[in-house]
This record gives structure tokens, C-alpha cells and sequence, in this order.
């Protein structure tokens, strides 16, 4: 019996394998079935891809499923503080000895293949969502879809919650050639849910090829915010005064639609749906912290996602100054991002990042010289300059930290 701690299993993972990425299913399909993996369930598995808004639809499917009362196992990433947070089962992270366990049974499987950190984690979560005989898979897909490690198990719904331009050498440099790999965890007539506004023809093309019915975001379904409520509308039915979600509507209709589709199987209440979204919260998400200083905590990374984000402020605009404290990984559009939301903030707080692929300060700050910010100060640290920041700041101002899952980790 190997007496590896959790740590100790993640430092010996980190050696397996020489990418960090590498995009192929062989491995992890082999090992899979050494490890005796159908690649379809019993009970009905979700498979989310997604731009922006994977990590909300996740929560959304499972806050809805647990208020109906079924057995639910959600895996999402990259996490926020503590690997366990990747896993849930029945709403709760799972502990580090049954890591361990499934991790132990990776290891004696895989023999001499070599897996990547992901594909690692990835045939571990499903060994523990196996044995947990759950009533719905809920899998977050980690880097575009065709060739993500979640991709070996059939999905009985596909979601793309939206496509935008990010992880560009790996995915293309098009929508059009992204929405093309996300689409590859459609299934054949298995149903697929788009989340995305205006899906490039990629994405329908995959569908049309493989006869997976397609529920497009403003065409099969959609939403109307009101003042107080929203409503959902699909082709069969209409769900009217539901309550305002923390999470972005765009993403909580897209998860209704896959709700609707699974109905035969997985029966859901409107009182539970009602009780979901009015409970429904997500670490880093347009995270609000009231007080004298209001703080907001948002893993916004890309210039989709600060799209997002900048429409929030625009919606909840203050009356005092709002501060920025920000980083980002090296190999994201940092202008773009900039741009779109740079004038929200009267200053900016900025850092590197302490990890691998952290923008250098002097890469930072030529970003903001070319997107023509100018109130910059820069830290040695994040935290170094979250504090300053907080420290400037007086009763009715705001502080805003943004740029990175890294970026809001590094606040705890």
C-alpha cells in the first residue's frame, strides 16, 4: 500500500510526464480501460466546454440537481485554493485519502504510459464518481474539447457555454477553428446546448455531421432579464419570475436548456430550480464582499471574460473611486483585456505573478503603456499591492482584484 500523502501524489504527478499539455486521448483511453472505465454510465453524464462560463454552467447543473435531490458529482478546474476543490461529490470536496485511493489506482494501471497532471486527475475523479454511484456526472472540460482527457466519456448532454479567442496554440487563432475543437465532445444524436450568442458555422457543421441535436442560445431557448426576475422560454416551455442568480443569466439559461433535455431522466421541480438559482454561488465569479470598501474578486482572464465583467460595473456603478489590483499569465491577450474595461478604474495594482507562466512586471507594464493607462503603481507582490490598495482607499470606494485564477489565489 503506498503511504503517498495528497501532496506527496501531486509532487509525484508533476514527474510522469514531460508536456504539461499534450493533446491526444490514446493514453488516458488506454488506462481508462485498463482501469475498467466504460466510457458510458448508468446514470447521465454532462460534459461542459467553454470559452467562459464552463465553471458557472458546472454550478448551476449541480446546485439545480442537488435542490431535486439526486446524487451529484461535479469536476471542475483549475481550482482557486486547494486541489480538492476540483472534485465534489454530493456538494462537498472530496477529502484527501479518497484522492489518494483513486490516485494509487491510476498509478498501478497506467504502467509504462505516461499521463499528464489533467489526465491524471481526470481518470482519478472518475474512479471516485464511479464508486460513489452517483445520479449525474457533471465534467468540466479543461482545455478546448476534442482532445481533453474528460472527452473519453460520452456525453448524454454536450454544453459549449461560449467560444472567444484564448489558449491560441493549442486551439487556433479563430473563433471559427475553436468552436471546431470545442465541438468535438458532441456525441452522435446525443443533444448539444450552445451557449454562445453567435456560434461560428464550425460548431453547427459538427452537429449537422454527426446528427447531435442542437440547442442554440436566442433560437431553441433563451432568456429576458426584468427588473427584480428573469424568464426562460425553450420550444416546449416557459419558466416566468425566476430569481436573479449571482452567475450570469446567459450561462443559468444554457444550464435550464440541458436541465429541460435530461427531464425524462433526471426529473427537476421548478421549486428546485427556484431554490438553485437563488442559492447558486461560484468563488471568483463577480465575487461581492460588502463593506465600508467593497471588494470584488473575479477570475476574469481573457477579453471576453473582462467584457463581462466591465458590464457588471457599468450596471453597479458607485459613486467613490474603484481601484484595480492585477495580473495575468503571459501567454493571454493582456491589451485586449485592458482595453475593454480600462475605464472603470481610477488606479491600477499591479504584480507578477509567482508562477511558471506569470507575465513578467516589465511585460505588464508595457501592456498598460500600450492599452494608455497611465495610474499605475507596481508591487513586488499581489498582495503587496491589494493592501496598498485597500489601504487608499476610503468608505464608498472599491477594489476590484482581477486577472487570473492565480491573481485571486493569491489574495487568501
Amino acid at each position: 500500500m503506498n503511504q503517498r500523502s495528497l501532496q506527496g501524489w501531486l509532487l509525484y504527478i508533476q514527474t510522469l510526464h514531460v508536456k504539461e499539455m499534450d493533446l491526444s486521448l490514446e493514453r488516458v483511453a488506454l488506462v481508462a480501460q485498463r482501469l475498467n472505465l466504460s466510457t458510458t454510465q448508468s446514470c447521465p453524464v454532462i460534459t461542459v466546454a467553454g470559452t467562459n462560463g464552463k465553471g458557472s454552467c458546472v454550478a448551476g447543473l449541480e446546485a439545480i440537481y442537488l435542490a431535486a435531490g439526486y446524487r451529484v458529482g461535479a469536476f471542475t478546474s483549475p481550482y482557486l485554493y486547494r486541489h480538492n476543490e476540483q472534485v465534489r461529490i454530493q456538494g462537498k470536496e472530496a477529502e484527501d485519502d479518497l484522492f489518494c485511493r483513486a490516485f494509487e489506482k491510476v498509478e498501478m494501471a497506467r504502467g509504462e504510459i505516461g499521463l499528464t497532471i489533467f489526465e491524471f486527475n481526470t481518470l482519478a475523479t472518475f474512479i471516485m464518481f464511479k464508486e460513489a454511484k452517483l445520479d449525474v456526472w457533471i465534467l468540466e472540460v479543461g482545455l478546448g474539447g476534442r482532445w481533453d482527457a474528460v472527452n473519453v466519456m460520452d456525453a448524454d448532454v454536450a454544453i459549449v457555454a461560449s467560444i472567444g479567442i484564448d489558449h491560441t496554440d493549442w486551439l487556433g487563432h479563430t473563433r471559427e477553428e475553436i468552436a471546431f475543437e470545442k465541438a468535438g465532445i458532441f456525441r452522435s444524436k446525443a443533444p448539444a446546448v450552445c451557449g454562445d450568442l453567435d456560434p461560428p458555422h464550425t460548431l453547427i457543421d459538427v452537429a449537422k455531421k454527426i446528427a447531435a441535436p442542437l440547442f442554440c442560445q436566442n433560437k431553441q431557448f433563451g432568456f429576458e432579464k426584468k427588473q427584480s426576475s428573469w424568464d426562460w422560454w425553450s420550444e416546449k416551455n416557459d419558466l416566468t419570475d425566476l430569481p436573479l442568480s449571482t452567475l450570469a443569466l446567459q450561462n443559468m439559461a444554457t444550464v435550464l436548456m440541458a436541465v429541460e433535455l435530461l427531464q425524462q431522466k433526471l426529473p427537476v421541480t421548478r421549486p428546485a430550480i427556484v431554490k438553485a438559482l437563488a442559492k447558486v454561488t461560484l468563488p471568483g465569479r463577480i465575487q461581492v464582499i460588502p463593506g465600508d470598501v467593497e471588494q470584488i474578486f473575479d477570475v476574469s482572464h481573457n477579453p471576453a471574460a473582462a467584457e463581462f465583467l466591465s458590464t457588471w460595473l457599468r450596471e453597479h456603478a458607485i459613486s467613490g473611486k474603484t481601484r484595480a489590483v492585477f495580473s495575468m499569465l503571459a501567454d493571454k491577450d493582456i491589451v485586449a483585456t485592458l482595453d475593454v474595461i480600462k475605464k472603470y478604474f481610477a488606479e491600477w495594482y499591479i504584480a507578477a505573478l509567482p508562477v511558471k507562466r506569470g507575465a513578467a512586471l516589465e511585460v505588464l507594464t508595457q501592456s498598460f503603456k500600450k492599452a494608455e493607462i497611465h495610474q499605475v503603481k507596481t508591487f513586488s507582490t499581489i498582495k503587496d499591492a491589494y493592501h496598498a490598495a485597500l489601504k487608499n482607499s476610503i468608505s464608498g470606494d472599491r477594489v476590484v482584484v482581477f486577472g487570473s485564477f492565480h491573481t485571486v489565489a493569491e489574495i487568501k
